[in-house]
Parts: structure tokens; C-alpha cells; sequence
């Protein structure tokens, strides 16, 4: 139900931005893991698939948070238009 509750663009963007840096951080330790600790004659395909996971995971939940900051910013100026035609009106 879009606008039942007031501050639910803001919170999906603290935790969509929150998912999107541990997976970019889970994405570089698995990037330096991969380069440092696996030898060389071992696969490393799963390790890069699981980095470029994580890699496209973060960008997305970064953006999407992004947009989430957007949109809780104008339902806060939309309420302050609201409530400040409604002080003029109330005068």
C-alpha cells in the first residue's frame, strides 16, 4: 500500500544501502581472497562468479537506495508544501 507508512522510502534506504556495501565489501575481500590464497592450478571460476554476484548485487542495492533517498525526500517536502498551505490557510 504505497504511503501507508510515512518513513518507508527512508527506511528501505538505510538497509538497501547497507546490503549494497556489504556486498561490494564482500565483493573486494572475495576479489583479494581469490588473487592471494587460491593456487594458481585450481578453478577459479566459481570465485569469480561469486565476485561478480556480489559486485552486480551491491551496484544495485546502492542504486536502489538511492532512489529510496530520493523519493523519502520529496514525501518530506511535499508534507512541509502541505502543512505549511495548511498554516496559511489556518491564519
Amino acid at each position: 500500500m504505497p504511503g501507508s507508512h510515512p518513513n518507508s522510502h527512508s527506511e528501505k534506504y538505510y538497509s538497501q544501502m547497507l546490503i549494497g556495501f556489504v556486498s561490494i565489501i564482500g565483493f573486494v575481500l572475495i576479489t583479494f581472497y581469490s588473487i592471494f590464497e587460491l593456487k594458481k592450478d585450481k578453478p577459479w571460476y566459481f570465485w569469480a562468479l561469486v565476485a561478480g554476484f556480489l559486485l552486480i548485487a551491491g551496484i544495485y542495492f546502492c542504486l536502489s537506495a538511492f532512489v529510496h533517498k530520493i523519493k523519502s525526500d520529496f514525501n518530506r517536502r511535499a508534507k512541509q508544501r502541505e502543512q505549511h498551505k495548511t498554516f496559511m490557510t489556518d491564519n
